[in-house]
Protein backbone atom coordinates (compact mmCIF):
# COMPACT_ATOMS: atom_id res chain seq x y z
CA UNK A 1 0.00 0.00 0.00
CA UNK A 2 2.81 2.42 0.89
CA UNK A 3 4.47 1.93 -2.49
CA UNK A 4 1.33 2.85 -4.40
CA UNK A 5 0.69 5.85 -2.21
CA UNK A 6 4.16 7.01 -3.24
CA UNK A 7 3.25 6.44 -6.89
CA UNK A 8 0.07 8.47 -6.50
CA UNK A 9 1.92 11.29 -4.74
CA UNK A 10 4.57 11.33 -7.47
CA UNK A 11 1.86 11.43 -10.12
CA UNK A 12 0.23 14.39 -8.40
CA UNK A 13 3.59 16.16 -8.10
CA UNK A 14 4.50 15.63 -11.74
CA UNK A 15 1.00 16.56 -12.87
CA UNK A 16 1.02 19.76 -10.83
CA UNK A 17 4.37 20.69 -12.38
CA UNK A 18 2.96 20.19 -15.85
CA UNK A 19 -0.09 22.30 -15.05
CA UNK A 20 1.83 25.36 -13.83
CA UNK A 21 1.99 27.02 -17.25
CA UNK A 22 -0.99 25.38 -18.90
CA UNK A 23 -3.32 27.57 -20.98
CA UNK A 24 -6.79 28.46 -19.77
CA UNK A 25 -9.80 27.43 -21.87
CA UNK A 26 -13.23 29.03 -22.11
CA UNK A 27 -16.43 27.14 -21.39
CA UNK A 28 -17.51 27.15 -25.04
CA UNK A 29 -17.87 24.35 -27.55
CA UNK A 30 -14.47 25.14 -29.03
CA UNK A 31 -12.89 25.90 -25.67
CA UNK A 32 -13.91 22.50 -24.27
CA UNK A 33 -12.69 20.77 -27.41
CA UNK A 34 -9.30 22.46 -27.14
CA UNK A 35 -9.09 21.66 -23.43
CA UNK A 36 -9.81 17.97 -24.01
CA UNK A 37 -7.35 17.72 -26.89
CA UNK A 38 -4.65 19.52 -24.87
CA UNK A 39 -5.07 17.25 -21.82
CA UNK A 40 -4.56 14.14 -23.93
CA UNK A 41 -1.77 15.73 -25.97
CA UNK A 42 0.29 16.67 -22.93
CA UNK A 43 -0.60 14.08 -20.30
CA UNK A 44 -1.77 10.85 -21.93
CA UNK A 45 1.12 8.38 -21.83
CA UNK A 46 0.68 6.13 -24.86
CA UNK A 47 0.51 8.44 -27.90
CA UNK A 48 4.00 7.55 -29.11
CA UNK A 49 3.75 3.88 -28.14
CA UNK A 50 0.51 3.50 -30.11
CA UNK A 51 1.75 5.67 -33.02
CA UNK A 52 -1.28 7.95 -32.73
CA UNK A 53 -1.15 11.18 -34.75
CA UNK A 54 -3.04 13.34 -32.27
CA UNK A 55 -2.57 16.47 -34.38
CA UNK A 56 -4.30 14.83 -37.32
CA UNK A 57 -7.13 13.63 -35.08
CA UNK A 58 -7.59 17.20 -33.87
CA UNK A 59 -7.97 18.44 -37.44
CA UNK A 60 -10.53 15.77 -38.31
CA UNK A 61 -12.73 16.06 -35.23
CA UNK A 62 -12.63 19.83 -34.93
CA UNK A 63 -14.51 19.99 -38.23
CA UNK A 64 -17.38 18.22 -36.47
CA UNK A 65 -17.86 21.12 -34.05
CA UNK A 66 -19.89 22.98 -36.70
CA UNK A 67 -22.54 20.24 -36.47
CA UNK A 68 -22.85 20.33 -32.67
CA UNK A 69 -26.22 21.69 -31.54
CA UNK A 70 -26.33 20.65 -27.87
CA UNK A 71 -24.27 19.13 -25.06
CA UNK A 72 -25.29 15.59 -25.98
CA UNK A 73 -23.87 15.92 -29.47
CA UNK A 74 -20.74 17.52 -28.04
CA UNK A 75 -20.31 14.61 -25.63
CA UNK A 76 -20.72 12.07 -28.43
CA UNK A 77 -18.15 13.86 -30.57
CA UNK A 78 -15.66 13.88 -27.69
CA UNK A 79 -16.35 10.19 -26.96
CA UNK A 80 -15.72 9.27 -30.60
CA UNK A 81 -12.45 11.19 -30.61
CA UNK A 82 -11.28 9.52 -27.39
CA UNK A 83 -12.09 6.09 -28.86
CA UNK A 84 -9.20 6.70 -31.27
CA UNK A 85 -6.91 6.00 -28.28
CA UNK A 86 -8.21 2.43 -28.06
CA UNK A 87 -7.82 2.47 -24.29
CA UNK A 88 -10.24 0.97 -21.79
CA UNK A 89 -8.90 3.31 -19.11
CA UNK A 90 -10.10 6.40 -21.01
CA UNK A 91 -13.53 7.64 -19.96
CA UNK A 92 -15.38 10.93 -20.31
CA UNK A 93 -17.93 11.38 -17.51
CA UNK A 94 -20.81 13.85 -17.61
CA UNK A 95 -24.00 14.24 -15.61
CA UNK A 96 -25.85 12.18 -18.22
CA UNK A 97 -23.38 9.61 -19.59
CA UNK A 98 -19.97 7.94 -19.37
CA UNK A 99 -18.05 7.15 -22.53
CA UNK A 100 -16.29 3.81 -22.73
CA UNK A 101 -14.11 1.81 -25.08
CA UNK A 102 -14.83 -1.91 -24.98
CA UNK A 103 -13.15 -3.32 -28.08
CA UNK A 104 -10.17 -4.45 -26.03
CA UNK A 105 -12.36 -7.48 -25.19
CA UNK A 106 -15.53 -7.32 -27.32
CA UNK A 107 -13.65 -8.13 -30.54
CA UNK A 108 -12.25 -11.34 -29.02
CA UNK A 109 -13.60 -14.74 -27.87
CA UNK A 110 -15.11 -14.74 -24.38
CA UNK A 111 -13.22 -17.86 -23.26
CA UNK A 112 -15.34 -17.81 -20.13
CA UNK A 113 -18.83 -18.89 -19.15
CA UNK A 114 -19.58 -18.18 -15.50
CA UNK A 115 -22.50 -20.60 -15.46
CA UNK A 116 -20.20 -23.53 -16.26
CA UNK A 117 -17.94 -23.03 -13.25
CA UNK A 118 -20.93 -23.42 -10.94
CA UNK A 119 -21.95 -26.82 -12.31
CA UNK A 120 -21.15 -29.97 -10.35
CA UNK A 121 -17.94 -30.72 -12.26
CA UNK A 122 -16.35 -27.57 -10.84
CA UNK A 123 -17.49 -25.38 -7.93
CA UNK A 124 -21.06 -26.62 -7.80
CA UNK A 125 -23.48 -24.91 -5.46
CA UNK A 126 -21.74 -25.59 -2.14
CA UNK A 127 -18.62 -23.52 -2.65
CA UNK A 128 -17.20 -21.36 0.15
CA UNK A 129 -16.79 -17.58 0.16
CA UNK A 130 -13.89 -15.75 1.81
CA UNK A 131 -14.02 -12.01 1.16
CA UNK A 132 -14.20 -11.61 -2.61
CA UNK A 133 -12.94 -15.17 -3.22
CA UNK A 134 -15.22 -18.09 -4.09
CA UNK A 135 -13.44 -21.38 -3.66
CA UNK A 136 -13.68 -25.13 -3.42
CA UNK A 137 -11.97 -28.38 -4.36
CA UNK A 138 -12.30 -29.89 -7.83
CA UNK A 139 -10.84 -32.92 -9.65
CA UNK A 140 -11.84 -35.35 -6.88
CA UNK A 141 -10.40 -33.04 -4.24
CA UNK A 142 -6.93 -32.96 -5.76
CA UNK A 143 -7.03 -29.33 -6.96
CA UNK A 144 -8.06 -26.16 -5.17
CA UNK A 145 -10.05 -23.69 -7.28
CA UNK A 146 -10.50 -19.96 -6.57
CA UNK A 147 -12.77 -17.75 -8.65
CA UNK A 148 -12.01 -14.04 -8.16
CA UNK A 149 -14.39 -11.89 -10.16
CA UNK A 150 -13.21 -8.38 -9.20
CA UNK A 151 -10.23 -6.76 -7.53
CA UNK A 152 -12.73 -4.25 -6.16
CA UNK A 153 -13.87 -7.00 -3.79
CA UNK A 154 -11.44 -7.18 -0.91
CA UNK A 155 -10.03 -10.01 1.13
CA UNK A 156 -7.91 -10.27 4.27
CA UNK A 157 -4.94 -12.30 5.37
CA UNK A 158 -7.33 -14.37 7.46
CA UNK A 159 -9.38 -15.09 4.33
CA UNK A 160 -6.30 -16.31 2.46
CA UNK A 161 -5.14 -18.41 5.42
CA UNK A 162 -8.55 -20.10 5.56
CA UNK A 163 -8.51 -20.83 1.84
CA UNK A 164 -5.02 -22.34 1.94
CA UNK A 165 -5.95 -24.40 4.98
CA UNK A 166 -8.84 -25.90 3.02
CA UNK A 167 -6.42 -26.70 0.18
CA UNK A 168 -3.69 -28.16 2.41
CA UNK A 169 -3.95 -31.64 0.85
CA UNK A 170 -4.29 -30.40 -2.76
CA UNK A 171 -1.54 -30.84 -5.33
CA UNK A 172 -2.00 -27.31 -6.61
CA UNK A 173 -4.48 -24.47 -6.95
CA UNK A 174 -6.16 -22.58 -9.76
CA UNK A 175 -6.84 -18.84 -9.53
CA UNK A 176 -9.45 -17.93 -12.13
CA UNK A 177 -9.42 -14.20 -12.97
CA UNK A 178 -11.23 -14.48 -16.28
CA UNK A 179 -13.84 -11.75 -16.60
CA UNK A 180 -12.12 -9.79 -13.81
CA UNK A 181 -12.05 -6.21 -15.12
CA UNK A 182 -9.76 -4.94 -12.37
CA UNK A 183 -10.31 -2.78 -9.32
CA UNK A 184 -7.91 -1.88 -6.51
CA UNK A 185 -4.33 -2.52 -7.54
CA UNK A 186 -3.10 -3.08 -3.98
CA UNK A 187 -5.22 -6.26 -3.85
CA UNK A 188 -3.37 -7.46 -6.97
CA UNK A 189 -0.05 -6.98 -5.21
CA UNK A 190 -1.33 -8.52 -1.98
CA UNK A 191 -2.71 -11.66 -3.62
CA UNK A 192 0.44 -12.18 -5.70
CA UNK A 193 2.65 -11.82 -2.62
CA UNK A 194 1.49 -15.19 -1.26
CA UNK A 195 3.31 -17.01 -4.06
CA UNK A 196 6.77 -15.37 -3.86
CA UNK A 197 9.70 -16.78 -1.91
CA UNK A 198 11.54 -13.44 -1.85
CA UNK A 199 10.91 -9.84 -2.82
CA UNK A 200 11.03 -9.53 -6.60
CA UNK A 201 11.07 -6.64 -9.04
CA UNK A 202 8.21 -7.63 -11.33
CA UNK A 203 8.00 -4.49 -13.44
CA UNK A 204 8.59 -0.76 -13.70
CA UNK A 205 6.48 2.39 -13.78
CA UNK A 206 7.11 5.78 -15.37
CA UNK A 207 5.57 9.20 -14.69
CA UNK A 208 5.07 12.11 -17.06
CA UNK A 209 7.53 14.95 -16.36
CA UNK A 210 6.63 17.35 -19.18
CA UNK A 211 4.23 18.08 -22.01
CA UNK A 212 6.10 16.09 -24.65
CA UNK A 213 4.58 12.75 -25.61
CA UNK A 214 7.67 10.90 -24.35
CA UNK A 215 8.62 13.12 -21.41
CA UNK A 216 8.91 10.50 -18.68
CA UNK A 217 10.78 10.02 -15.44
CA UNK A 218 13.38 7.32 -14.99
CA UNK A 219 11.71 3.92 -14.46
CA UNK A 220 10.77 3.16 -10.87
CA UNK A 221 10.78 -0.51 -9.85
CA UNK A 222 7.52 -2.24 -8.99
CA UNK A 223 8.38 -4.74 -6.28
CA UNK A 224 6.20 -7.67 -5.27
CA UNK A 225 6.86 -8.32 -1.59
CA UNK A 226 7.19 -11.93 -0.51
CA UNK A 227 4.50 -13.19 1.83
CA UNK A 228 4.95 -16.86 1.01
CA UNK A 229 2.10 -19.13 2.01
CA UNK A 230 1.83 -21.50 -0.99
CA UNK A 231 4.80 -23.48 -2.40
CA UNK A 232 3.10 -25.87 -4.81
CA UNK A 233 1.81 -25.32 -8.32
CA UNK A 234 -0.50 -22.41 -8.99
CA UNK A 235 -2.22 -21.84 -12.33
CA UNK A 236 -3.72 -18.46 -13.22
CA UNK A 237 -6.56 -18.48 -15.77
CA UNK A 238 -6.92 -15.44 -18.02
CA UNK A 239 -9.00 -14.09 -20.88
CA UNK A 240 -9.36 -10.77 -22.69
CA UNK A 241 -11.58 -9.40 -19.92
CA UNK A 242 -8.70 -9.72 -17.44
CA UNK A 243 -7.98 -5.99 -17.38
CA UNK A 244 -6.29 -3.21 -15.40
CA UNK A 245 -5.49 -4.42 -11.84
CA UNK A 246 -5.98 -7.99 -13.09
CA UNK A 247 -3.43 -7.32 -15.81
CA UNK A 248 -1.07 -6.11 -13.07
CA UNK A 249 -1.71 -9.28 -11.06
CA UNK A 250 -0.89 -11.47 -14.06
CA UNK A 251 2.27 -9.44 -14.74
CA UNK A 252 3.42 -10.18 -11.18
CA UNK A 253 2.38 -13.83 -11.18
CA UNK A 254 4.33 -14.71 -14.30
CA UNK A 255 7.46 -14.28 -12.14
CA UNK A 256 6.21 -16.39 -9.22
CA UNK A 257 8.36 -19.54 -8.97
CA UNK A 258 5.60 -22.17 -9.22
CA UNK A 259 3.10 -20.26 -11.38
CA UNK A 260 1.89 -20.77 -14.92
CA UNK A 261 -0.60 -18.68 -16.92
CA UNK A 262 -3.20 -20.54 -19.00
CA UNK A 263 -5.99 -19.23 -21.21
CA UNK A 264 -6.06 -16.21 -23.50
CA UNK A 265 -4.08 -12.99 -23.69
CA UNK A 266 -5.19 -10.50 -21.01
CA UNK A 267 -7.04 -7.33 -21.99
CA UNK A 268 -4.22 -5.00 -20.95
CA UNK A 269 -4.79 -1.67 -19.27
CA UNK A 270 -1.17 -1.16 -18.25
CA UNK A 271 -1.33 2.56 -17.51
CA UNK A 272 -2.28 3.92 -14.10
CA UNK A 273 -5.22 6.29 -14.68
CA UNK A 274 -5.46 9.94 -13.69
CA UNK A 275 -8.37 12.39 -13.96
CA UNK A 276 -8.81 15.99 -15.02
CA UNK A 277 -11.76 18.30 -15.66
CA UNK A 278 -13.03 20.26 -18.65
CA UNK A 279 -14.45 23.81 -18.35
CA UNK A 280 -17.96 22.40 -18.81
CA UNK A 281 -17.46 20.31 -15.66
CA UNK A 282 -17.07 16.93 -17.32
CA UNK A 283 -14.35 14.64 -15.97
CA UNK A 284 -11.82 12.98 -18.25
CA UNK A 285 -9.93 9.91 -17.04
CA UNK A 286 -6.87 8.77 -18.98
CA UNK A 287 -3.77 6.59 -18.71
CA UNK A 288 -1.02 8.77 -17.23
CA UNK A 289 1.74 6.46 -15.96
CA UNK A 290 2.77 3.50 -18.12
CA UNK A 291 3.82 0.22 -16.55
CA UNK A 292 6.08 -2.39 -18.13
CA UNK A 293 7.16 -5.88 -17.16
CA UNK A 294 10.56 -6.84 -15.79
CA UNK A 295 12.04 -7.30 -19.26
CA UNK A 296 10.85 -3.87 -20.37
CA UNK A 297 7.85 -5.03 -22.42
CA UNK A 298 4.74 -2.87 -22.49
CA UNK A 299 1.68 -4.52 -20.88
CA UNK A 300 -0.84 -1.96 -22.14
CA UNK A 301 -2.14 -4.31 -24.84
CA UNK A 302 -2.15 -7.43 -22.70
CA UNK A 303 0.03 -10.31 -21.51
CA UNK A 304 0.27 -13.62 -23.34
CA UNK A 305 -0.33 -16.83 -21.37
CA UNK A 306 2.25 -19.57 -21.09
CA UNK A 307 -0.31 -21.96 -22.58
CA UNK A 308 -2.94 -20.61 -25.00
CA UNK A 309 -6.30 -22.40 -24.80
CA UNK A 310 -9.67 -21.43 -26.29
CA UNK A 311 -13.01 -22.72 -25.05
CA UNK A 312 -15.51 -24.50 -27.26
CA UNK A 313 -18.45 -22.10 -27.32
CA UNK A 314 -20.83 -24.96 -28.20
CA UNK A 315 -19.93 -26.92 -25.04
CA UNK A 316 -22.05 -25.75 -22.11
CA UNK A 317 -20.80 -28.39 -19.67
CA UNK A 318 -17.01 -28.34 -19.85
CA UNK A 319 -14.48 -25.56 -19.42
CA UNK A 320 -11.45 -26.46 -21.55
CA UNK A 321 -9.27 -23.87 -19.80
CA UNK A 322 -9.98 -25.23 -16.31
CA UNK A 323 -9.52 -28.78 -17.59
CA UNK A 324 -6.12 -27.91 -19.06
CA UNK A 325 -5.11 -26.29 -15.76
CA UNK A 326 -6.07 -29.45 -13.87
CA UNK A 327 -3.92 -31.51 -16.25
CA UNK A 328 -0.98 -29.16 -15.64
CA UNK A 329 -1.29 -29.58 -11.87
CA UNK A 330 -1.78 -33.34 -11.84
CA UNK A 331 0.79 -34.37 -14.45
Amino acid sequence: MRKYLIFIILTLVFSSCIKDDEPQFNNTVEGNFDALWHIIDTRYCYLDYKNINWDSIKTVYKLGLTQVKNKYQLFDLFAEMLAELKDGHVNLSSEFDVSRYWKWYSDYPDNFNSSIIFNEKYLGGNYRIAGGLRYGKIADGQVGYIYYSSFSSGFSGANIASVFQQFADCKGIIIDVRGNGGGIITYAEYLASYFFEKDETTGYIYHKTGNGHSDFSEPLPVVTKANLKWQRKVVVLTNRMSFSATNDFVCRMKYAPHAIIIGDRTGGGGGLPFSSELPIGWSIRFSASPMIDREGNQIENGIDPNIKIDMDITDNQNDAIIDRAVEEILE
